[in-house]
This record gives C-alpha cells, sequence and structure tokens, in this order.
C-alpha cells in the first residue's frame, strides 16, 4: 500500500468527501483554529464550495478539556485515526502525559460487516467454498474490530478455529486516511513551526509502515509461529497453533482459544470456582513469561492488557493477537539490564550514562545533551523512591517515568522501549491484581542479573573481542583506499562542502511575496495609463464617444485592482 504525498490528487472526488468529513468533525470538536492555521480552506477550494466556514464547537463539547475533545475527536474519524491515537499512546517523547492518558482510552466501536462479505472473502483467499472448508460458520461473529472481524468455525476434522477476516475496502479507507494525514502534516511542518521538531511527516510514515504490517496477517502469522517457537519447551504457556493452509495476507485462521479471561479470575462466578485456577500462581507465571520474552528472547507481546490474556486449565496462561510486537537486539537486551539494576540500586549514574549510550550518541534532535542536567533529574525522580523498600517499588512504573524524563531532554531512544515500558507497566497492573503481593522487582531482577553475568562470561568476551578484531582488519584493509579516493576528489575538485540555511524560507518566501505583487502593481499601472491613452485618442470602435478597448482597459485594472486588495487584505498583510 503506497503512501504517496498529496498534490493534484487531494483535490480528487474522494478525498474532498473525506475532507469534508475530517474537517466537519474537527470543527465540531472544537479545533477550527488549527484548521485556520494551516489554510485548508486555500488548498481545499475546489469542491468545499463557499458554505465552508469554521465554526465554533457546541458548548457542551467546548467544556471538555482539549485532550478528551482530541480522543472523542479520533474515536468519531474512524479507526485509521483510533489506530494512530493508540500507537502514538506509546510515545511519552512527542506528546504530553494528559494526552497519553485520554489515547489510552481509545475504544473501537466498529460495526460488524455482513457475514456473506466474510464468505466472499474467504473464498476469494482459499480458492475453495466456505462450507468445504469449514463447518458451522456462524452468521454472526464473535468479535468486530477496526481492521478484521473473528468467527468461531469448525475444521472437517473437527478442530474448532477462529477464523479472522479482514474488512473489506479497509485497505483503500486506510490508504485515503493516510494520503490526507499525510498532506496535513505537512501543512503542520509549514505552518505551525514550533512542532517541526517533533517531526510530523515521519510520524505519519512511521504509521503507515505499522499499519500495513498489521493488515497483512501473513505477518501476524509468523509472529504467533516465531512466538510458538521460543517457548516449545515451556508447559506454562500455550501459544495458538496457525493454520497455514486455511490462510491468507486477508484471512487468519487458528486455534479457538477458550479459557477464561485474565480479569474474570478475580470474580466469584460458578465458571471461575470450578476452574481451579490459583490467582497467585498466574500473576507469578505472566510476569516471568513477559519477562523471559524480553530478556531472553528479544520478541516481546507489546499490548498484554487483560483481554489478551486467557488463563487455561493448570493455570497455563495463553496470549491472544499478535499483530503488535516488540524487538529488542542484544545490546539492547544489556542496557535495559543496566537500567533495571540501576533503578533497583538507586544509581542514577548508571542509568544516566546507559540512557546516553542508548540513546543516538548522546544527542537529541541535533543538540548536545546536558548530560549533568539528566543525571539530576532522573536523581531527583529517583528521591521518590528513596526509602521505599523492594516490595514496594513499582518497577514499570518507574521505568515509564524515567522515559518520560528521557522524552523531556529530547533524546532519542529506540521505539520499542517506549511498548517495553508500557508492556510492564500493563502486566506489573495485572499481577497486583491477582496477587496484592505481587512484586515485579523480585521476578525482573533474576533476569537482569543473569543477562549481565552472561555479559562477563569468557565466551562471550571472546566473541566480541573476534568481532573487534575482524571489524578491526576490514577497517585497515579499506582505509587506504578510501582515503586515496578521498584525496583524489579534492584534488580533482570534485569534493563539495554542503550549506545548510535554517530559517531563512519564511523571509525568502514574504520576499517572493512582495516582488510579485510589486510587479503585479507596475502591469495594473501601466493598463490604466495605457486605457487613458486610448480614450483620449478616440480610437473607434466607440461606445457614447468612448473608445471601447478602453473601456474594457479599465474595468480590467478595476477588477484586478480590487483582487490585489482583497488578497492583501485576506492575509492580514497592508
Amino acid at each position: 500500500m503506497p503512501i504517496r504525498k498529496i498534490g493534484v490528487i487531494s483535490r480528487t472526488y474522494r478525498h474532498v468527501n473525506r475532507y469534508r468529513e475530517i474537517i466537519a468533525i474537527l470543527v465540531k470538536y472544537g479545533f477550527g483554529d488549527v484548521l485556520a492555521k494551516l489554510e485548508l480552506q486555500k488548498h481545499l477550494e475546489f469542491g468545499m464550495g463557499k458554505g465552508f466556514i469554521l465554526s465554533k464547537a457546541a458548548a457542551e463539547i467546548a467544556a471538555l478539556s482539549r485532550w478528551e475533545r482530541v480522543r472523542m475527536a479520533l474515536e468519531e474519524l474512524g479507526p485509521t485515526f483510533v489506530k494512530f491515537g493508540q500507537i502514538m499512546s506509546t510515545r511519552p517523547d512527542m506528546i504530553p502525559q494528559e494526552l497519553i492518558t485520554e489515547l489510552e482510552k481509545l475504544q473501537e466501536d466498529v460495526p460488524p460487516f455482513s457475514t456473506e462479505d466474510a464468505k466472499r472473502i474467504i473464498e476469494e483467499e482459499l480458492g475453495s467454498p466456505v462450507d468445504r472448508i469449514f463447518k458451522d460458520l456462524p452468521d454472526s461473529p464473535i468479535a468486530s474490530a477496526s481492521i478484521a472481524q473473528v468467527y468461531k468455525a469448525v475444521l472437517p476434522d473437527g478442530e474448532e478455529v477462529a477464523i479472522k477476516v479482514r474488512r473489506p475496502e479497509i485497505d483503500r479507507i486506510i490508504e485515503v486516511d493516510l494520503e490526507i494525514m499525510l498532506h496535513v502534516a505537512t501543512l503542520v511542518e509549514r505552518h505551525l513551526k514550533e512542532l517541526e521538531i517533533v517531526d510530523p511527516v515521519g510520524i505519519v510514515e512511521e504509521f503507515a509502515r505499522v499499519i500495513k504490517k498489521e493488515q497483512d496477517f501473513r505477518i501476524e502469522a509468523a509472529h504467533i509461529e516465531r512466538f510458538a517457537n521460543n517457548f516449545q519447551s515451556d508447559p506454562t504457556i500455550h501459544v495458538p497453533q496457525v493454520y497455514r493452509e486455511f490462510s491468507s495476507g486477508k484471512v487468519l485462521t487458528m486455534e479457538f482459544i477458550g479459557g477464561i479471561k485474565v480479569s474474570d479470575i478475580t470474580k466469584a462466578d460458578a465458571q471461575v470456582q470450578d476452574s481451579g485456577i490459583d490467582p497467585k500462581v498466574v500473576a507469578a507465571r505472566g510476569a516471568d513469561l513477559i519477562l523471559k520474552q524480553i530478556f531472553e528472547h528479544g520478541f516481546f507481546h507489546a499490548d498484554p492488557h487483560p483481554g489478551n490474556i486467557r488463563v487455561l486449565k493448570d493455570n497455563v496462561v495463553c496470549f491472544l493477537d499478535y499483530g503488535m510486537m516488540g524487538a529488542l537486539s542484544v545490546r539492547h537486551r544489556e542496557d535495559l539490564a543496566d537500567v533495571l539494576i540501576g533503578i533497583i540500586n538507586k544509581d542514577e549514574r548508571k542509568i544516566t550514562k546507559t540512557i546516553l549510550k542508548l540513546s543516538a550518541s548522546g544527542y537529541g534532535h541535533g543538540q548536545m545533551v546536558d548530560s549533568g542536567k539528566l543525571e539530576s533529574d532522573i536523581a531527583e525522580l529517583i528521591e521518590v523512591y528513596a526509602y521505599c523498600t523492594l516490595e514496594e517499588l513499582e518497577i514499570g512504573s518507574l521505568l515509564h517515568r524515567i522515559m518520560n524524563v528521557v522524552a523531556g531532554h529530547r533524546l532519542k531512544v529506540p521505539r520499542d522501549f517506549y511498548l517495553l515500558a508500557k508492556a510492564l507497566v500493563t502486566i506489573e497492573g495485572v499481577g497486583r491484581e491477582l496477587d496484592p503481593e505481587f512484586n515485579a522487582v523480585k521476578h525482573a531482577k533474576p533476569f537482569a542479573e543473569k543477562l549481565i553475568r552472561e555479559r562477563m562470561s569468557p565466551l562471550r568476551l571472546i566473541e566480541d573481542f573476534y568481532h573487534s578484531a575482524t571489524e578491526a582488519s576490514l577497517l585497515m584493509r579499506d582505509l587506504p583506499a578510501e582515503a586515496r579516493e578521498i584525496l583524489a576528489l579534492i584534488k580533482q575538485g570534485e569534493a563539495t562542502i554542503k550549506f545548510e540555511h535554517k530559517g531563512l524560507d519564511p523571509m525568502l518566501k514574504t520576499f517572493d511575496q512582495t516582488n510579485n505583487r510589486l510587479v503585479f502593481a507596475i502591469v495594473l499601472a501601466s493598463l490604466v495609463i495605457g486605457s487613458a491613452l486610448i480614450v483620449l485618442s478616440g480610437v473607434p470602435p466607440r461606445w457614447h464617444e468612448i473608445p471601447v478597448i478602453g473601456i474594457i482597459g479599465f474595468l480590467g485594472a478595476g477588477i484586478l485592482g480590487f483582487w490585489l486588495l482583497f488578497s492583501i487584505l485576506r492575509h492580514g498583510k497592508m
């Protein structure tokens, strides 16, 4: 699914219609001032009509906070924007915490599409009538979301399966929304300079990459199989089986998982009481499984909220929905271990040093970071927990707050670290709900210490030395030739130095506008003078003894003059 910048295409009928919907919703929730700053009316004159007015929001909506209105607007804008809000809720480096709190409440209230359409998609994708593939396919889904809906069915051999079917035309809907989002992002960079630092266009392009992966169920199937392979010898976890022969990019067939939602375990109903499930065992196993994913596999479930975790017989844990996964390299896992040990030991210097190493060489958005100020801020944060025992320390919450401090210093850390912090916060909350005595530190500390010990093992040191020696030998081999090439370019005068001027574009734009208006005024004056000479000369044809050519010239000059005056007044510049 290509995402392209909108030039002429933004004026096509489908974009204009969708633009009208988006603008109406944004105006409804009180963001007319933002639309005015973006000058959307100028970009959308085609098809918008003269009735396009940025009105005020209704009084009851205006009484809400700005962040509440952002969340409500995203929910009404539809699935693409809801997904965008959910993903942005994991980025405290880009948006304020108040907005993150609201975005975490986003709900996908999407009505199901018809089962006839679902059957048609299944038959097109799998190349066979539905009745030959599945038995007992119901007329209604068991779940419906923005990108797909799920049916429970039975294979010919009697195996119960869950069939995930992608919504018809959802790719076209998302493509249009992404194109509009990209267009708006370019306007934000152009007109709202204070937001340029967060790279709005880059955010939309990254979101396009993520949502494209979620639309392709072959990627989710690969995630499930990789996850199952990581835990193939672990009896405490069950991973759903994927049926590749009944799956495609738009259809995903996997084992149906029953069990009990982890959020229902503490309820005193008959099903839970008869299940023999021990909440304390589930809390401990769930935490260990998440930590094993992070520290041992480097491939973790990025959204382990209670709705995505089921508990089966004998306290076996099963994760659902593998669309969003996080990945950590060995180096990043070791950095995370250092941060966690620093938190446990309340060592702000170790945390600061690791974060600076983890970020882009200690730089944030082109500026050198004040490491002393960063260390001071982290020390101030840790001081809040100075008198907490390890049992009282909420490691996920503290890590999340440290990530917020890092974001405040404009440091760039891998996106997956924010997913990781959110996952730890979520699993810690679930653990405390199941077991009031649950202690995340007790579970996390052995994993971190084990990773640090492995880093210092003789075998690992030999491997690191071997890799370093190999890289050094390659550098020494290539350096003379590359240095010779550089010297040759300099000698031939082909080496160039690029200078980048920032802040000149607005001035150059204003200068061009001034020159254009000056030229326009000179042409207008010439037209008036020429028309006057023609009137004085009495050149035929005449109307009431006045030359017609002169009259036309005066009328044209008057229209153009009023247009120039209107243009100047419209932009607020005299």
